[in-house]
């Protein structure tokens, strides 16, 4: 073995030591997280509703009703998933955290509610998240050890790649009828090479979600050329408290929403956003597919007399931020369809197995470096002591 690739062996070992642990974690609740919507789905009843072919309650009345059993409760977050789907407020209730409530969006009345943290999903996408760490520590660990993964999987790609081509049909196989060391061998390589190029990419859009500097830099890569400022095109319009004038004459979250179905008739699900503590204004994202977060349009507005103050429409959106809109579409695997969660799912499971296997693979050769050294022990004392015999010792 060269130099070079002792030295990259020496990295890819000691790297996976380091972050074998975090990796393993961050990979199966990646897993488990992937097709989280359909088995909530087959376990919830309340995540459908009948579609009764009749509009949509307006938000001040899905607002009011979450009011009535949360009195103290801000109603930040407002959702329309779609016409089979209920309607949520997430509702800020202060120090005591948040609450969800679900509604029917016909009616308007409560069909379910729970606190966010006793959610099974919600705590395994904080594991991956932040392995249950304070947020601002968890996200740094959970970074740099995504970011050494990607490492090992390019130093591993070099390492193991066959010299000669006609070993190149035998390294892309698994030997299953060998011994179990040698399976074990392959799958940690085979399964590896294999996994690479979707565990990238779900490690950069992962990345992307987590530090904005890691989505501004795939914005700006994506938009060379183009002279467009990232700041200029993503930041958000400010409502102004001293200009009331012209205050509209129902409420302007209602105003906002339907503005934003007639201006986006075939989106399926819409979000709102109704903060009132922040000065920003109230807006609106309108989404293609239910519970799919890419390929929006936004609109927002000033939420005193309810103007509209900036349009994000999809079709003028610069390729960087249609990119970055994405990651979390592209990271739990759903950019495709089941197809493609079926594929991140799998490349997820490959990655928890790689400390795994590897872990094996280096403590096996530990025990035969072991093993190799005992045996000439043996023989050198075996000569040593066969030599003093013959000298009469």
């Amino acid at each position: 073995m060269s130099a070079f690739k002792k030295a990259l062996l020496f990295c890819h070992r000691w790297l996976g030591f380091i972050s074998g642990l975090v990796v393993f974690i961050v990979s199966i609740t990646g897993c488990i997280f992937c097709f989280q919507d359909e088995i909530q789905d087959a376990m919830h009843s309340y995540r459908t509703v009948e579609n009764t072919g009749k509009p949509y309650v307006e938000p001040s009345q899905l607002i009011s009703e979450v009011k009535k059993a949360y009195p103290k409760a801000s109603p930040d977050y407002i959702y329309y998933y779609g016409v089979e789907r209920p309607a949520g407020v997430l509702a800020n209730k202060g120090a005591e955290g948040y609450e969800y409530v679900y509604l029917n969006p016909y009616t308007g009345k409560i069909i379910h509610h729970e606190t966010p943290q006793t959610n099974f999903f919600i705590i395994v996408e904080y594991i991956h998240l932040y392995l249950l760490l304070p947020p601002a520590i968890g996200k740094w660990v959970v970074g740099v050890a995504v970011i050494i993964f990607m490492v090992i999987m390019i130093t591993g790609l070099i390492l193991w790649w066959p010299k000669r081509k006609s070993d190149r049909k035998r390294s892309f196989t698994i030997k299953w009828g060998g011994r179990w060391r040698r399976v074990n061998y392959d799958l940690h390589n085979v399964l590896g090479f294999y996994a690479t190029s979707i565990a990238l990419i779900l490690s950069i859009s992962g990345l992307a979600i987590a530090f904005e500097p890691v989505s501004r830099a795939i914005y700006n890569t994506a938009n060379i050329g183009r002279g467009i400022k990232y700041q200029d095109e993503v930041s958000e319009p400010k409502s102004d408290s001293l200009k009331r004038s012209g205050v509209a004459a129902k409420p302007v979250v209602d105003v906002a929403f339907a503005y934003a179905r007639q201006q986006s008739p075939k989106a399926q699900m819409f979000l709102i956003h109704n903060d009132p503590t922040l000065s920003g204004a109230i807006g609106v994202g309108a989404y293609p597919k239910s519970l799919h977060y890419a390929n929006a349009s936004g609109y927002e507005f000033d939420k005193y007399n309810g103007k509209l103050l900036k349009t994000y429409a999809l079709e003028k959106k610069s390729p960087g931020l249609r990119l970055n809109e994405m990651n979390y579409d592209i990271h739990v695997g759903q950019i495709g369809g089941v197809t493609t969660k079926i594929i991140a799912f799998i490349a997820s499971l490959i990655c928890a197995s790689l400390p795994v296997t590897g872990f094996i693979i280096w403590l096996g050769k530990r025990k035969k470096s072991g093993a190799k050294n005992n045996k000439v022990r043996k023989a050198v004392h075996h000569k040593t002591h066969k030599r003093a015999l013959q000298a009469g010792v």
